[in-house]
């Protein structure tokens, strides 16, 4: 029995789905929406999207230069490598900026396409998917210059490195149940994206995108992974940089919470967007 047919079987895998099922639904228009934002961002520069490459490029090397050679920052368990600091530290941010920069966009993207609110039959719930999908774009690219410099001068090529897309599926999926939330929440409430703003940065603090998890005393280290941040951080560190695998149970729990949250957060932009056209 395939997952589809499962699903009109047990009701409750079938609200799960839902979010899956709408991306597959509406792959064609989500891939030109999301190229076409993409695009967008980089038409008026003389690089164009070469600046996707170049970006994160120039992160990495101020991380170096800051945390390896003028901080000496060493992470636990690294030894002496002067590179491998500024790394681990780029693998945590790149989990935190996707997930940030979903998540603050999604508070102004229908106010800022109040053009799609009056049209029946554009689906709305399409919009926070496109911003997501750009992040991911950028995300991905980041993800190979990663996996390139810990070739070079980290730990190497490790085989785990091909579950990078397993260990982000979960913090993907939270991210598109947020957004969906957000959105709605940023058309009645138009502080939201200053809240919102505030709030990610708290979150990249106390995820261990900084520190390692170690640094908090052990009977107060599960309170840290109710930061959505937290676990993909970890395991995109496991994967990546320490070629560990991660457990299969703390997976399938993290893709289930994921299903969860974007349900959620679908089920509530379908129950508000009615008020949209009244408020934008």
């Amino acid at each position: 029995m395939n997952a589809i047919a499962l699903a009109r079987r047990v009701p409750p895998l079938r609200i799960l789905l839902r979010p899956l099922a709408l991306i597959w639904r509406q792959r064609t228009l989500l891939k030109r929406m999301v190229w076409r934002e993409i695009s967008s961002r980089y038409r008026e520069s003389a690089l164009g999207t070469v600046w996707a490459v170049v970006n994160p490029l120039l992160m990495l090397s101020i991380y170096t230069l800051v945390f390896g050679f003028i901080m000496k920052s060493r992470w636990p368990g690294q030894g002496e490598n002067k590179l491998l600091f500024a790394i681990t530290l780029f693998a945590g941010l790149i989990v935190n900026t996707l997930f940030a920069e979903t998540v603050n966009r999604c508070t102004t993207v229908i106010t800022e396409n109040s053009n799609y609110v009056k049209k029946v039959v554009f689906p709305l719930e399409m919009l926070p998917l496109v911003v997501l999908g750009s992040a991911v774009f950028h995300a991905v690219v980041s993800l190979i210059i990663l996996i390139v410099a810990n070739v070079l001068v980290g730990t190497g090529l490790h085989w785990t490195m091909l579950l990078l897309p397993v260990v982000m599926g979960p913090i993907l999926l939270t991210s598109a149940g947020l957004g969906w939330i957000l959105a709605s929440l940023g058309v009645f409430l138009r502080d939201a994206s200053q809240v919102v703003g505030f709030l990610t940065a708290l979150l990249m603090f106390l995820s261990p995108i900084f520190y390692p998890v170690t640094a908090f005393p052990e009977s107060v280290r599960p309170l840290l992974f109710l930061n959505p941040l937290s676990l993909p951080v970890v395991q995109v560190r496991m994967v990546a940089i320490d070629g560990s695998w991660p457990h299969a149970h703390v997976i399938v729990y993290a893709y289930l919470i994921g299903l969860a949250v974007a349900a959620v957060g679908l089920w509530f932009f379908e129950r508000t967007r009615r008020g949209f056209a009244d408020v934008v």
